[in-house]
């Protein structure tokens, strides 16, 4: 019976944030393609998470829990969707396009021999084919794909689904995967850790201050970051500006940085590249700063403001200032 097979990853002892908008996509194309919603969970001690899978909408969970001693090995993952997609036979495999599901969609379309498209933003079910939509050319066009193999293989962009809205009482059945050993082992030789910030962390920011180059220079920055504080909001940057050593990269929005979906972007001297337009393809509202009225921004803003920042954005975060108070 057709379905949908999805991978799900974890992030500490819980469920990636991710994992919750693989399900809500899965949910709806199992129901247009008829079939059911299979979750993979395969990684170390992970078996404690698979009830907390059906909440969500998912018919039946596969656990691989790795037992050694080392985290799992990309091969040993790789190993586990393999088995589940040959047990559940479904029409659509659908992986996180970020961390290792990058790498392991690829791997696993070619173990497969099907067809894969990658970092999709959009997917739907037309006369039973699935159709992948996607940005091309560095974000400057929207492309169309339909997979001609079964299974088609599907890595979707992070925060461009909507996850679903709250967890109900449904169980999923589950069932174990007893995966072999493939040889590989992981030597843990360096843990780096996320930078701490004092606001909310940017990939999950409702909103979001974002700066450019047009702010002059790393002096001018304590702008970018006075408004956020005023908002409660997210410090974004582009990759010029964390190339030029202002701000750390991970503050990096854009093609190669973060990919974000808030409600609200703020873009502060900022000219709107197209690879910089890729990562904030999914922001709701976007409001433009720029002194150029011919920048590219504002093709993609909502709100634009044509003016010199230096007078626009202390008088905005002052009135910010007075209106919260």
């Amino acid at each position: 019976m057709p379905g949908v097979l999805l991978v799900a990853t974890a992030s500490g002892e819980q469920l990636a944030p991710t994992t919750a908008e693989l399900v809500g996509v899965g949910v709806r194309l199992s129901a247009e393609l008829g079939g059911p919603l299979t979750a993979l969970l395969a990684g170390k001690n992970v078996q404690g998470l698979a009830s907390s899978l059906g909440g969500f909408g998912v018919d039946n969970v596969l656990v691989a829990d790795f037992q050694g001693p080392t985290p799992a090995s990309p091969e040993w993952v790789l190993a586990a969707a393999v088995q589940a997609a040959k047990q559940s036979e479904p029409t659509a495999i659908l992986l996180t396009h970020g961390g290792g599901g990058r790498d392991l969609g690829p791997s696993l379309a070619y173990k497969l021999d099907a067809g894969i498209i990658t970092d999709a933003t959009s997917l739907r079910v037309d006369n039973g084919h699935l159709l992948v939509t996607k940005p091309v050319f560095g974000g400057s066009a929207i492309a169309e794909f339909s997979i001609a193999t079964t299974p088609g293989v599907v890595t979707l962009r992070p925060r461009a689904f909507e996850a679903p809205e709250s967890p109900s009482a449904k169980e999923a059945q589950v069932e174990g995967l007893s995966v072999p050993d493939t040889g590989g082992a992981i030597e843990v030789l360096e843990e780096i850790r996320e930078q701490a910030t004092t606001g909310p962390r940017l990939k999950d920011a409702k909103v979001i201050v974002s700066g450019g180059r047009g702010l002059g220079g790393p002096e001018n920055w304590q702008y970018i970051d006075e408004l956020a504080q005023v908002l409660g909001a997210a410090v974004g940057a582009t990759r010029a500006v964390t190339d030029a050593g202002w701000v750390p990269p991970s503050l990096q929005v854009g093609l190669t940085g973060a990919t974000v979906a808030p409600d609200l972007y703020i873009t502060i001297g900022i000219s709107g590249a197209v690879q910089h337009i890729a990562g904030i393809s999914g922001a709701r509202n976007v409001v433009a700063i720029n002194r150029d009225g011919d920048a590219n921004i504002f093709k993609y803003a909502r709100f634009g403001v044509i003016g010199d920042w230096k007078q626009v954005v202390p008088a905005f975060t002052q009135r910010l200032k007075e209106l919260r108070s």
